[in-house]
């Protein structure tokens, strides 16, 4: 968990301190953020400043991502990121692979955690995007539990449930038997 300043997470390490960074675009030859993303909850008690962005967004469309924020879940990644108001930070363990984190003054959603390889994705609403060169859509998965009622324009790779779960025990995570009933989401 996250409870002591400088605990050892991935996206390598998580640091609770105060940042001010800004000005933020893609390098088109990486297509790495070279400078960090910042953004903060809805009502601003917590602040995070991810560094090392990789310039896409995974997508997860999963029935726990559904229930957890009303329709797909968009995650950005990053080297490492650096949070203020912990103390508004609440976590919620989803299922025995992953937990959820949300600001329990406003409610707004955070990271998805991937607990086996201590992974963070966090929600790339967010953050202040680079509106000069958008971020791409760097796969969608658990398509084959996508609503019907929208798609997106950008073309990207989808895969189903079941290709992904494939893909985390072929690299050697212990899922167990997840169900229709458990929390999916491994690479989100």
């Amino acid at each position: 968990m996250l409870d002591q300043p400088g605990s050892s997470c991935t996206l390598d390490r998580v640091h609770f301190q105060e940042q001010v960074i800004s000005n933020t675009t893609i390098d088109p030859s990486s297509g790495a953020v070279p400078r960090p993303l910042e953004g903060h909850c809805l009502c601003g008690a917590v602040s995070i400043a991810l560094h090392g962005a990789n310039g896409e967004v995974d997508v997860c469309h999963c029935t726990m991502c559904q229930r957890w924020g009303g329709s797909f879940f968009g995650g950005v990644q990053g080297a490492a990121f650096d949070l203020s108001g912990r103390a508004s930070v609440i976590s919620y363990r989803s299922s025995e692979w992953a937990e959820r984190a949300f600001c329990k003054s406003c409610g707004s959603h955070l990271w998805f955690r991937f607990i086996p390889a201590d992974h963070y994705s966090l929600l790339a609403g967010l953050f202040e995007l680079p509106t000069d060169t958008p971020l791409q859509i760097k796969q969608q998965i658990f398509v084959d539990e996508k609503p019907g009622w929208f798609d997106f324009a950008q073309s990207s790779p989808m895969k189903t449930g079941a290709q992904i779960i494939a893909e985390a025990k072929a690299a050697g995570f212990d899922l167990g038997n997840p169900s229709a009933k458990e929390d999916h989401c491994p690479d989100a």
